[in-house]
Parts: structure tokens; sequence; C-alpha cells
């Protein structure tokens, strides 16, 4: 019976899917077939999905640590964001860089502008109470201006005529995984974190302190926990989490910055962790969905002109079937007792 709840909200919000194929008139079954050979066809395919998933991933896990401390961090994308322009903007001080960490510390410099930006909603909500949920998303909008004026301006190469910040040579790039795509080492870090970050919330005891935190903050102060100290050291590991996907977008794929950096992987990545269940590795298996689903939408587009916006729709609907399942057993479970 245990086992039938936890399936359940996922059953639900697949049919709720495929309903809504049928509301576009397309064949569930044909429409899932080109989405999954567009996902996971062949190699090039497999790497555009792993490709994809890799900001949503890291994202995700942002999102999981921040919520289970109780600060709602809605502000993903600036701090991604905020870690590729921190990255470019070492890069234009620092001139060309050599050697084999070159590309790593780039990683590591995106990780830790995000967890600069992430620390000004943190330290706004532990020290004069503005919510997070409001603070990271205008935080947002100041990063995003902050990216449009400097990629046309201090950091924009003169060599261009549009708002391109100078790239990356090639020796301070991700190693290629494979040469025939552009599948890079990059990848491999959110399926790294995210067992990881599964063991601090719970193996350690300052993971259990962010839980009993996020669950009840009141009855953590009473028993002496630093919950401001709590709720901002996660949010700073929120946006390390969410940076280092910038970093790795600037060092991996892109090699530069411009004006169409935002992608809105951050807040792509709310529903992949409430998808998760905010569970470190649940996020891996709903970041792989969300990353093929995306790398399958081209192909879709081959199938039916409503390819982006289906794949889109698609995933609201199954959000929302998921959340009002799974509330509504619980409704029930409560009930019963």
């Amino acid at each position: 019976m245990l086992r039938l709840r936890a399936v359940a909200p996922y059953a639900v919000a697949l049919l709720a899917s495929g309903l809504l194929f049928l509301v576009f008139r397309v064949s569930p079954v044909q429409a899932s077939a080109v989405l999954a050979e567009g996902a996971a066809g062949d190699r090039f395919a497999v790497a555009r999905t792993l490709l994809k998933t890799t900001p949503l991933l890291l994202c995700g896990l942002g999102m999981v640590v921040a919520w289970r401390a109780g600060v709602y961090n809605i502000g993903g994308e600036g701090q991604l964001l905020a870690g590729a322009v921190l990255g470019a903007i070492v890069f234009q001080a620092g001139g060309a860089f050599a050697g084999a960490a070159t590309p790593w510390l780039f990683v590591l410099i995106g990780g830790l502008g995000g967890a600069l930006w992430a620390s000004i909603a943190g330290w706004l909500q532990a020290y004069r109470g503005v919510p997070a949920v409001i603070s990271t998303i205008l935080l947002n909008f100041v990063i995003l201006q902050l990216l449009l004026w400097l990629v046309s301006g201090p950091l924009q190469d003169p060599s261009l005529g549009v708002p391109l910040s100078r790239r990356l040579p090639e020796v301070a790039m991700l190693p290629r995984l494979d040469r025939q795509s552009d599948l890079h080492a990059g990848v491999l870090i959110g399926f790294l974190a995210a067992p990881a970050l599964w063991l601090v919330l719970y193996r350690t005891f300052w993971g259990l302190d962010v839980r009993f935190a996020g669950a009840n903050p009141e009855a953590a102060r009473a028993n002496r926990r630093p919950v401001r100290w709590i709720q901002l050291g996660s949010m700073a590991l929120s946006g390390f989490l969410c940076g280092t996907a910038g970093g790795v977008e600037y060092a991996g794929s892109l090699g530069q910055i411009g004006s169409g950096l935002s992608q809105n992987w951050g807040f792509l990545a709310i529903p992949v962790a409430l998808l998760g269940g905010l569970d470190p590795l649940g996020v891996v298996v709903s970041a792989l969905v969300f990353g093929g689903l995306y790398a399958g939408s081209d192909n879709l587009m081959r199938f039916t002109p409503a390819g982006s916006a289906l794949v889109t729709a698609f995933q609201a609907v199954a959000l929302l079937a998921f959340i009002a399942t799974r509330a509504e057993l619980r409704r029930r479970e409560g009930s019963a007792a």
C-alpha cells in the first residue's frame, strides 16, 4: 500500500500528460516514441540530453538544500547567471589562462559567484526579515540587467559588433568526452553532487539541522539551534550549486557570455526539484526526464508544429497533476488517522 501511494502521483502525472497530447490531436504513443528517439535515439541524442540535464540537475539540487531549510529560493536563474558573469569577469581581468586545471577553476569561480549572490537574499531573510521568495526573484532582474550592461560595455569583445564577451581559449574549456559532439566533462559534476548532497542532508548533523530548521524553525530555536546561520549557510550552498551550473555552462558549452545567456534553467529547476520530492537522488531522475524532454522537443517539432510549446505544457500538466495527487493522498491519510 505504501508503494502504491508513492507511485500514484507519478502515474497520474503520466496519464494527465498523455491526455494533453490528445488535446493537441497528437497520438501519445507516436509523440512518446518521437520524444524518446530525440532524447536517446543515438549517442548524439544522449549527449544533448545530458547537456540539458546538467544545469537542471545542479540548480534542482540547489533548490533542494534551500527549500529543505525553509528558505524558498526562487533565484536559481540569477545565481546561475552570477556564476557565469563572475567567470567572465575573472577571465577578462586575468587574461588568457593556461593549464589543465583552468576549466575547473572557472567552474569553482562560478560556484562562488552563485554563493555570493544567494547570500544576499539569505542575509536579508535572516537579519532583516525579507522573505527569500521575494528577494531572490528581484535579484534575478538585477543580475540580468548587470549582465546586459557588462556584455555591452566592460566585457564586450571589441572585435565583435554584438554584445558578447571574449571567448575562452580552448585550453580553458572543459575537456570533451566525445569529440564528435558537444558532450563535456562538466556533465559529471551534477551526478557526483547529488549523492554527496544526499549524504550531507541525511548522514550529517548539519543536514539534520537543515531539515529541522526547515520543518519547524520555532522548535529548532527552542532547542538552541542557530536557525539564522543554518538558513544562511543553506542559501550559500544552494547558490553555490546554481552558480556551478553557470560555471559549467560558461566553461563547458558556451565559452563566452552574451545577452542570451539566460535560458531559464534556474526557473525550470523548481519543478524538477518538486517532482524529485525535494530529495537529491529523486532530482537526478526528474532532471534526466526534463532534460530528455527538452532534447527530444526538437525532434517533436518535426512531428508537430506545437513541439516546444507542447513540451512546456506537458511539464506544467505533469507537475500540477503530481502535486494535486500527492496533496489528495496526504489529505486522505490525515482523515484516516
